[in-house]
């Protein structure tokens, strides 16, 4: 607050010199006695000074900007509603707003990371009591052996819970790693003080929990929220069937001629179709314009597809390079088995160099908390073709679970607009 009070009079000092030739003009004494209050007050309400303003660059940046264009309107408030009667310059007011912006944001890159190298990642007093749990380290906290120092849960003893009170006075975050028997113990001890106290237990590690919820007689550990809520769902269903919808009537003619030229070349069905595993692990029947011969088709996927693989006919080899076999599951997008974005769906039989996609990593489950798409972060990055070995596979579950974890409106966009560029690609076989 003191190193914001000080930028903000120096800014006002030099706005005020360049506009009205002196120091310390009346105007300026006048702004800056009624500035300082206003931003503190604002800055101290919209997060500015919070522990989380230490450890995160833009987020400080951002509200200190916001501080400054509040505080601006707060004095126009004040000064048209109260009638203060204080000169005030237009261009210099707006000036000096915009100056304080820019001061404020440069103080906070210059000053944070002196912050983080003192206070840690997370600008948080942590205690750790190793109390015969499992080994528990976490880095800029401190770190308490009890039996070293002969601390126990002992609520019956007022002269141990007082020496606990005093290790625990000013800590933003308890934490204790104990056995089982002792963390009911522990937990009285966290509840009867004025602590965020925490009990460290194994398992929600192991699980990957997120959180914990208590019911009427019993307490579980959540494992899984589903990576999309009700609204982002329905957005992005809408665009689905807004995007799908018009790309099959305006596509409508090529598809026309594509299934003609499949049915004329051997006489077989024009469409393929084949079980895919698609969002809750559910399978559901794909469609893709035919491109193999009829009676070398691959109803199980256990063969990917690879250069110059007799069982490619040639209308088959034009519409797998241009991506045009895929056109098809624009009905999939309608039908809600899948999604214009997402991890692309795999066959059931497909393989990773000798193993089952699933035995390759534990994680690959994953991907199917959101439909299949037409293309996806993995697509857009290259990342096509056959999986012959098992890296093949591992690059793209990485990127598909970044795109689970990370999903926005707005990455969909730019992985729509992406996959123009890779429509055409080397390594369709």
């Amino acid at each position: 607050m003191v190193l914001d009070m000080l930028c903000i009079i120096g800014t006002e000092i030099a706005v005020g010199y360049f506009t009205f030739g002196r120091f310390l003009s009346p105007a300026t004494l006048d702004q800056v006695e009624l500035l300082i209050p206003v931003y503190w007050t604002i800055a101290a309400n919209t997060g500015t000074y919070s522990s989380r303003a230490l450890t995160s660059l833009r987020f400080s940046q951002s509200r200190a900007v916001a501080s400054v264009f509040i505080s601006l309107m707060v004095m126009i408030f004040l000064a048209f509603f109260l009638r203060t009667g204080m000169a005030t310059s237009r261009v210099w007011t707006l000036g000096s707003t915009l100056a304080n912006a820019v001061t404020l944001s440069w103080l906070r890159s210059f000053v944070q990371p002196h912050f983080r190298n003192r206070c840690g990642p997370t600008a948080e007093n942590v205690l750790i009591f190793n109390d015969g749990g499992p080994p528990l380290r976490i880095a800029h906290a401190w770190h308490i052996d009890t039996t070293e120092h002969g601390l126990r849960p002992d609520r019956f003893d007022p002269h141990m819970l007082d020496r606990l009170g005093l290790f625990m006075t000013n800590m933003d975050r308890v934490l204790v790693s104990c056995p089982p028997e002792r963390r009911s113990d522990w937990a009285l001890v966290f509840k009867g003080s004025n602590i965020s106290g925490e009990i460290v237990e194994p398992d929600v590690a192991t699980l990957g929990a997120i959180g914990a919820r208590r019911g009427l007689d019993f307490g579980a550990l959540v494992v899984s929220a589903g990576p999309l809520n009700l609204r982002d769902r329905a957005l992005k269903r809408l665009m689905d069937i807004a995007i799908a919808g018009t790309a099959l009537a305006a596509l409508a003619p090529l598809l026309i001629l594509i299934a003609l030229a499949i049915r004329i070349q051997d006489g077989g069905p024009v469409f393929f179709m084949q079980q895919r595993q698609g969002r809750n692990n559910r399978l559901f029947w794909i469609y893709k314009f035919r491109s193999m011969r009829v009676e070398k088709l691959d109803a199980t996927g256990s063969r990917s597809a690879s250069k110059d693989d007799e069982r490619i006919t040639p209308v088959g080899r034009f519409i797998r390079r241009t991506s045009i076999d895929e056109m098809p599951q624009l009905i999939n997008v309608l039908r809600g088995d899948m999604s214009i974005v997402g991890p692309r769906p795999h066959a059931i039989g497909s393989l990773a160099g000798t193993k089952r996609f699933w035995e390759v990593d534990s994680r690959y489950l994953l991907r199917h908390s959101l439909k299949p798409g037409l293309t996806g972060l993995a697509q857009i990055r290259g990342y096509r073709g056959a999986t012959d070995t098992e890296h093949d596979l591992a690059i793209r579950l990485q990127a598909d679970l970044e795109y689970v974890d990370g999903w926005t409106i707005w990455r969909d966009l730019h992985i729509m607009v992406a996959t123009l560029r890779v429509l055409v690609h080397d390594r369709a076989f």
